[in-house]
């Protein structure tokens, strides 16, 4: 007699739900975005307990503008993360790197209005996978160089975590299975401990509580235009991310409480971040797994985990410990993470069965990759330039909107 193994039953939003259970689902929910929401900071040089603190407040406004009614954490944005490392080497610091992202979010906010009298399909008609799936690689492949920099620094310590990390994600089950960034991470340190290559001095006056090392934004119109343009690319993100914590619940929350809700409360926490002296945020597709695995749906345990991430980001000795960790072992974690981007851009062309014997594919498809990864500046005068992945993206939508359907 076969056996089927019956599906669990979905607590939704209003469900009942003990508070000790809301803990537990909290507590996991933050251990899984943990390991991405840190790598961001580590790879820009902002601050790793404030980009605790800002996605635990970023989670809680987005919650309060969107009714609390959308089951989604807010993370470390990785589409930024090139950006922010050219402006805090190149122009001026990562203070005018906040003032960007701050801006950023304003260009969120800005959407969001315009997507409220225009409607959703606004948007689709804006970003079409022709557009979207170009952009998304040239963001992993932008970041390529800064992964084999680091893995440089030692290739047998970042090879051993790219393979701890991939055997975690093909081999491991339920939970654990969400968690390849964090167990690689500790694989590789724990390697690192053993060939000696920590260096622990940099605790040295750490206190165990302290607040986060907030600092307070500058604005310079250069960095605002490296900046402010990549919200472009990532309301693409969002506007998908949407839609898959959608389907999974089994709920339409670009009606209600409407898209134009869900990028008004991004934007405004990416904004927070910007403001404080934390990364972009973005909305966790890491999260949305969770939903999916648990089917436990309801939005307060989204909650929960932000106050566990403001709780977290309080324990200064974390933030050094972090910082103890070898740059080879992030090096080995970024190839396979810069690479799956790339990818992912590669699997949104293709799932959406886009025609690339079109010459009109062809070519935004060909403009979007050479601009974004090529490196070039197009300068509009008054220290305003648009480069790499902003000039891509925009050149991609323009291309799209003007170009004719081939016959």
């Amino acid at each position: 007699m076969e056996m089927k193994a019956e599906a669990l039953p979905a607590i939704r939003r209003g469900d009942p739900l003990p508070w000790d259970k809301k803990l537990v689902f909290g507590l996991q929910h933050m251990f899984t975005m943990f390991g991405a929401t840190v790598l961001v900071p580590i790879l820009t040089g902002l601050n790793i307990t404030v980009a605790l603190a800002t996605a635990g407040l970023g989670t809680l406004l987005f919650h309060l503008v969107t009714k609390g009614k959308v089951p989604v954490y807010l993370g470390s944005s990785f589409a930024f993360i090139s950006v922010i490392i050219l402006v805090g080497k190149e122009h001026g610091g990562l203070q005018y790197a906040q003032g960007g992202i701050i801006i950023a979010g304003l260009v969120y906010a800005a959407m969001a209005l315009l997507v409220y009298f225009a409607g959703a399909k606004f948007i689709a008609r804006l970003f079409p996978p022709i557009v979207t799936g170009p952009i998304i690689m040239v963001i992993g492949l932008n970041l390529a160089p800064v992964a084999i920099d680091m893995a440089s620094k030692g290739w047998g310590v970042a090879i051993f975590t790219l393979i701890v990390v991939a055997l975690v994600n093909i081999f491991f089950k339920g939970f654990f299975r969400m968690l390849p960034v964090l167990i690689g991470l500790a694989a590789g340190y724990i390697l690192s401990l053993i060939l000696g290559i920590v260096d622990f001095s940099v605790m040295e006056g750490a206190r165990w509580v302290a607040l986060p090392a907030f600092t307070a934004p500058k604005f310079d119109w250069t960095a605002i235009s490296l900046i402010a343009p990549v919200a472009i690319v990532t309301m693409v993100e969002h506007f998908g991310d949407i839609l898959a914590v959608g389907a999974t619940v089994e709920d339409d929350f670009v009606k209600d409480p409407g898209i134009h809700r869900t990028l008004l409360g991004d934007g405004l926490a990416t904004s927070l971040a910007g403001l404080l002296g934390g990364p972009p945020n973005t909305t966790y597709s890491e999260n949305t797994g969770v939903l999916a695995l648990t089917r436990v749906w309801e939005p307060s345990i989204m909650r929960v985990a932000a106050v566990f991430a403001i709780a977290l980001s309080l324990i200064e000795k974390l933030g050094f410990l972090i910082r103890t960790i070898p740059t080879a072992v992030i090096g080995g974690i970024s190839i396979v993470l810069f690479g799956m981007i790339a990818a992912i851009g590669i699997r949104t062309v293709v799932e959406n069965r886009v025609d690339m014997k079109l010459s009109r594919n062809l070519i935004i498809a060909s403009v979007i990759l050479v601009l974004g990864i090529g490196g070039a500046v197009l300068d509009l005068g008054g220290g305003i330039k648009l480069a790499g992945m902003s000039l891509a993206a925009i050149s991609g939508i323009i291309l799209n909107l003007i170009l004719p359907a081939d016959r």
